[in-house]
């Protein structure tokens, strides 16, 4: 256990915590630590979104857009510490992070992903907020199903444009952040008809507002209203009735359209083309998890600080009132959700820095693209699940004064709420990673139809997670050791913490295949998968908890200070022992942990919170939080835990 100071271990986590950019974490930590990016939930929702607008032209002067667009765009090429530097935003206003993201993260990555030269001049306004955008995808009707968005987008050889139209009331674009009042061009994803042949979806940028802000003719926005967050977002619904845009407007890297209405594309196969075409925009994926993650640690400093203070029922051997944070019950409710919140925190890191590598064109290795999107769909779904429960939890770890606007925590629940659904359903993203473990390993299946890939499935052999995991040789080395004795080996031993979970989503896996085979042969492709649902999720969610594990475990070995890495490897414990708990049921009735080894699994959980709480407040500061961005007035009211 650490015996050093507990500001120096601190300080040792915190720049561990980091990860690779924590400079920019630091300088922002300074640049919007002032009260003028706070949110004021006293506001109702118009002033708050002509403040979180303004908020946003002091942002957009600090050099947080440029990061994230190419140089020759007028960025600086730094996807990394773009996604970091915005991730920050969520510490001060989450409606803030929202906007951003959808400025210069949804709009501005599809005009700088899916566009080419001529849309250049597009980005530059964009980046300055001269041209305020929104990210036009989701429909009434569609939202996780993209492929089958209704609008369309018919191009007119005659004129030399695309008619967007909106066939049906299904059609309508809703839930468009920015669509309300203040965007004034969308990125309309519509469905591409040329020469009378549908080419599937397609993204244009469609003018909806003229410089007053109001609809242009063929346009009609209207507002979601009040929502349960996100006060100082303007969420909005678009309908277009035969709007004509100019034939550049169609966002053509990857597809164009010549004036005699020729349709071309280098990518012959209209799915992978599909799936091509979303994958450009990953990055928002990415950002909502690390957002909903940064949610909960602002909730989780607030709850155990919180806890650190206030007494309630008295001790009677000495008569004095006990702090929250000693009980048993309060330690176990917090603690190990702190566990969870440093396992998310090195995991996010290791994605953002593999999506760097990517977007800057140094991994170049054949599939790192399409396991960049596995991963991001997945840590997305875990950190999205875990701030949902997480803030939930403090707020009733604070009981009365959680539920206190002043206090923040019913906010942080509002805001992070949508996230679950947002950027993707996180029941269909988990299904998407299931399905990349039964079909990524083969390249040459990914265009099967769903009979096709049902039947390969379920000829799988081996073991999948292990030969085609890719992982640093830490972690091999770790698994090399844990070959033989699992039933009995040390629950401490890093080797067989990996072994449990490695274990755990290979059955899934491999027996999801054989599920889906038998299935198949007796009902069909769609009934065989529907009929295995519940066990494909079970599989997508064992391999998310894997390599969570593993980021946990490679973070950590990059820690040099012996006190905040024995600090560390004691918050590791507390995440498996967490996660094996939860999941005590499966293993026992899997024969994976007899029932003696899940009570010491329990037992283990207790000692370690135990042995966690005097440390409770380091852990905290590590999370890197500044106070003065927590703005929870029952923190700063001393005097209420004063005891005469």
């Amino acid at each position: 256990m650490a015996t050093g100071s507990g500001s120096t271990t601190a300080e040792h986590l915190r720049a561990a915590l980091d990860g690779p950019w924590g400079s920019v974490r630091e300088e922002a930590r300074i640049q919007l630590a002032g009260q003028e990016f706070t949110g004021d939930p006293y506001l109702d929702y118009k002033a708050a979104r002509a403040r979180v607008l303004d908020q946003m032209r002091v942002i957009a002067t600090l050099g947080y857009a440029e990061r994230g667009f190419r140089r020759e765009n007028g960025g600086t090429s730094e996807p990394g510490a773009a996604v970091t530097g915005l991730e920050m935003l969520a510490y001060a206003d989450l409606s803030l992070w929202v906007k951003a993201g959808v400025q210069w993260g949804l709009f501005g990555g599809a005009v700088e992903n899916l566009g080419t030269e001529r849309h250049r001049d597009y980005i530059r306004r964009l980046i300055s907020l001269d041209l305020l955008g929104c990210f036009a995808m989701t429909e009434s009707g569609h939202g996780s199903d993209v492929a089958n968005l209704e609008t369309t987008a018919t191009y007119d050889l005659e004129t030399e444009e695309f008619v967007v139209h909106s066939p049906t009331p299904s059609a309508r674009k809703d839930y468009i952040g920015g669509a309300a009042e203040h965007a004034r061009m969308a990125a309309v994803f519509a469905q591409l008809i040329t020469n009378g042949e549908n080419q599937g979806v397609h993204c244009l940028l469609v003018p909806i507002r003229d410089e007053q802000g109001a609809d242009l003719p063929g346009v009609t926005t209207s507002d979601d209203g009040l929502k349960g967050g996100l006060l100082g977002v303007d969420n909005g619904r678009i309908s277009f009735d035969h709007v004509r845009v100019p034939r550049e407007n169609l966002l053509n890297r990857y597809a164009d359209v010549a004036p005699d209405g020729t349709y071309s594309s280098e990518i012959e196969n209209p799915s992978r083309r599909f799936f091509t075409t979303l994958g450009t925009l990953v990055r928002g994926r990415v950002s909502v998890g690390g957002a909903a993650a940064a949610g909960a640690r602002v909730a989780l400093s607030i709850a155990l600080r919180y806890a650190m203070k206030r007494r309630q029922f008295a001790d009677p051997d000495s008569g004095e009132e006990t702090v929250l944070l000693d009980y048993r019950s309060h330690q176990r409710r917090l603690l190990p959700l702190l566990a969870k919140s440093y396992a998310y925190a090195f995991a996010q890191n290791d994605l953002v820095r593999r999506m760097h590598l990517v977007q800057t064109g140094q991994d170049l290795e054949p599939g790192a693209q399409r396991a960049l999107e596995k991963r991001a769909a997945g840590l997305k779904v875990a950190q999205t699940r875990h701030a949902t429960r997480a803030i939930q939890e403090c707020r009733e770890a604070c009981g009365g004064a959680g539920y206190l606007t002043e206090n923040r925590l019913v906010t942080l629940k509002g805001d992070t709420d949508v996230f679950t659904t947002f950027e993707g359903d996180n029941v269909v993203l988990t299904q998407l990673v299931a399905k990349e473990l039964l079909t990524a390993y083969a390249d040459e299946i990914r265009d099967l139809d769903a009979l096709g890939w049902v039947r390969f499935a379920a000829t799988m052999a081996g073991d999948v997670v292990r030969k085609r995991s890719g992982v640093r040789q830490l972690i091999q080395t770790l698994r090399d050791r844990g070959d033989d004795g699992i039933d009995e080996g040390d629950l401490a031993r890093r080797s067989v913490q990996l072994q449990l979970f490695a274990d755990r989503e290979d059955y899934l896996v491999r027996t999801a295949a054989h599920r889906l085979r038998a299935r198949a042969e007796e009902t069909g492709p769609f009934e065989a998968f529907n009929n295995a649902q519940d066990h494909i999720l079970a599989a997508g969610s064992a391999h998310i908890d894997r390599l969570v594990l593993e980021a946990f475990i490679e973070g950590i070995g990059d820690i040099e200070d012996p006190d905040a890495k024995a600090l560390a490897d004691d918050v590791c414990d507390l995440f498996v022992y967490t996660m094996l708990e939860e999941n005590s049921a499966w293993f026992i009735m899997h024969r994976f942990m007899s029932v003696e080894r899940a009570k010491a699994v329990r037992r283990g959980v207790n000692e370690l919170v135990d042995r966690l709480r005097p440390h409770a407040l380091t852990l905290v500061e590590a999370m890197g939080v500044p106070e003065t961005m927590l703005r929870a007035a029952m923190l700063d009211d001393a005097s209420v835990y004063e005891r005469s």
